[in-house]
Formats: structure tokens, sequence, C-alpha cells
């Protein structure tokens, strides 16, 4: 089974916000819900349209994991939605590191030298993973001030890509 990394618009919204509220709410007990959320009901304006991208990892033609690019500056841009189903998780899939190599590869491609996240810190498997591929934790006050910063979120992380 090997997993099919490819851009998704507003055809997969159903399907991406379903994986995502699930991982979110029931598995992580995250404080947030689909209203909370309207950019996944939007696509291709919310994230497409400032130069971002959203991409969707696909095994059998079922959506397993997603990850999203909001540019807010020039040169600058944010990860978000990067959710993988738990059952397609770790090394025998690769598919939140597959997912991050096209996002990475995405900013190259564009200029986009400076890649930022938030996150939680109940979150550990993840920021492990952000850390193991180079981002480093910075504190919130050092974020660009166009960082769109979202309400749970208390870690932040920085990637400069053209080091």
């Amino acid at each position: 089974m090997k997993a099919v990394i490819t851009p998704i618009a507003n055809e997969y919204e159903n399907e991406a916000a379903n994986l995502i509220i699930n991982i979110q709410q029931k598995e992580f007990n995250v404080p947030i819900t689909l209203e909370d959320q309207p950019d996944l009901f939007n696509i291709q304006n919310f994230y497409y349209a400032s130069g971002g991208g959203f991409w969707g990892a696909f095994i059998d033609d079922e959506l397993v994991g997603t990850i999203a690019l909001i540019k807010f500056e020039k040169h600058k841009a944010a990860i978000r939605k990067m959710f993988v189903k738990k059952e397609f998780r770790g090394k025998e899939f690769s598919i939140a590191q597959k997912l991050l190599e096209t996002l990475i590869e995405y900013c190259r491609e564009n200029q986009i030298d400076d890649l930022y996240l938030g996150t939680i810190t109940k979150l550990e498997a993840a920021l492990r993973f952000y850390e193991k591929n180079n981002f480093v934790r910075i504190e919130k006050q050092t974020l660009p001030k166009d960082f769109p910063v979202m309400a749970p979120d208390n870690v932040f992380c920085h990637l400069n890509i053209r080091k």
C-alpha cells in the first residue's frame, strides 16, 4: 500500500473535515469544533488564493492524511491541518514525512523561505516529528506579526528553508 500525495481542494472538504475533526476531538480532546475552522469548507479561497496549498494523502482512494500551507507574507508561510489517521501513522507508511516533504518542496519552488507552525503541548509525537525535521521551537512573541495564530496553539516552531 503506497500513499499518493496530491493537491486537493473543495471537492474533498467533507472527507478532510471528518478526518481532521475526528483526530482533534475524539483522539486528542482538543476543544475545537468545525465551526471554529471555516477554512475547511473553503479550501480554495483560504489556502490557494494567497499562494498556499492543501494536500491529501490517499491510500486506495481513501483520504488518510492532510497538510495545508497558508502564505501570510511574501516569503513566509504557516503549516496547518497536518493530520494522519492513527492506523496510517509511523515509519511503515511515512505519510506525515511525505506530506511534509511535499509541502517543503512547494515552498522551495515558490520562494517561501520561512515556515512556521503552531500546535499544542498535548501533541508530543507531532512536536518530536517536527523537531526531527529541523524545526526549532520559538516563543510566541517572536512570531511574525501576520502569523495566523489558532486559539488552542501554545507551542510554536520555525524552519528556515533557505539554509
